[in-house]
């Protein structure tokens, strides 16, 4: 495997990695941190955060369909896994030869294309955070917009402590409260949006084949 910043800038930035790490220099993380301040949030605001906290940590498993759309303007399709706690994995659609793996910890990005694999720390991740064992929306987690309207509720999040490593958008439908999609801002600014389509939610663990982040000849 090649961990490589400058690797992990050129692969994840022209191929658009759906979590969009964050590793820009210390002035852009700066700058960022800067923008990253709490959501002024009304009693009513508060109730749906615990609404929404509740639901995402109630959430066990995922499997749905997804379209990403890039920084670049360049649409993929494919499917998700999700298992949580740490658990991910992304297989995209021919003729893309992406595919990604979070598991223990590590988030993994393979291109077979070019033969390049990449391996990051799952926690300097935005989406890191919706695989945590418990979500709080306080604390070490810091909400920086909410939105409720037209049926839709949207919240944005960043890591207190770093939220130079980028920021999380959750966007649900409210009325059954669902997740719908969302969008990863890196350090650098880089915006990519994930919709889900056909999901299926579980409570039983998915098979370990599916997270196996030995993914280099995959």
């Amino acid at each position: 495997m090649i961990y490589s910043s400058g690797i992990v800038r050129s692969a994840l930035r022209s191929l658009v990695c759906v979590l969009a790490i964050g590793m820009a220099d210390a002035n852009m993380t700066g700058a960022l941190a800067n923008d990253q301040a709490a959501a002024a949030l009304l009693p009513a605001d508060r109730m749906w955060l615990d609404r929404i906290q509740t639901y995402l940590n109630g959430i066990v498993t995922l499997k749905a369909q997804f379209q990403q759309l890039a920084p670049n303007g360049k649409r993929e399709t494919g499917t998700v896994w999700l298992n949580r706690p740490g658990r991910l994995r992304f297989a995209y659609n021919k003729p893309s030869a992406l595919l990604l793996v979070a598991n223990h910890g590590q988030l993994v990005f393979n291109d077979s294309q070019l033969g390049q694999t990449t391996t990051l720390p799952l926690d300097h991740t935005p989406l890191g955070l919706l695989l945590r064992p418990v979500l709080k929306l306080s604390g070490d987690v810091t909400v920086t917009n909410f939105v409720h309207s037209n049926g839709q509720v949207i919240i944005t999040l960043v890591r207190t402590a770093s939220p130079g490593d980028g920021s999380l958008t959750l966007m649900f439908r409210d009325d059954p409260l669902s997740l719908q999609s969302w969008t990863v801002i890196d350090s650098q600014g880089q915006e990519t949006r994930v919709d889900l389509f056909n999901a299926k939610w579980g409570n039983e663990p998915l098979p370990d084949a599916l997270f196996n982040t030995d993914i280099g000849d995959q």
